[in-house]
């Protein structure tokens, strides 16, 4: 790693739900996202709620990141439908790490 390098994780978040359960978000279990860096990738003809999109933002940053193994954000992975009626899950998994620059990301230097 040179002076400026960081590391972040892909994340695959994947929609899971139970057999039968009431689904009112437009998902479907399977369906899915990868999130490289700071860039969202949905596969072709698929969408995304934008209410279930807002419930994982919050958490998508600080799980891309390497955290201790004891820190509750390595260990929970599933994230609830913001609908309460709904029993969908999005299993947010951690893919692989990719390395950054910082010059690269932003115009702040380093100190």
């Amino acid at each position: 790693m040179s002076d400026d390098d960081f590391e972040l994780y892909d994340l695959r978040v994947e929609v899971v739900a139970p057999p039968g359960g009431a689904v009112y978000c437009g998902a479907k279990p399977g369906d899915h996202f990868e999130l490289r860096g700071e860039m969202l990738h949905l596969p072709p003809g698929q969408g995304f709620s934008i209410y279930s999109l807002g419930a994982l933002l919050p958490l998508l940053a600080a799980k891309q990141r390497p955290t201790h193994p004891n820190d509750w954000m390595t260990t929970d992975a599933e994230v609830a439908c913001p609908d309460p009626n709904c029993t969908t899950r999005f299993r947010i998994k951690r893919v692989e790490k990719r390395r950054f620059s910082h010059a690269a990301t932003t115009a702040v230097k380093l100190p």
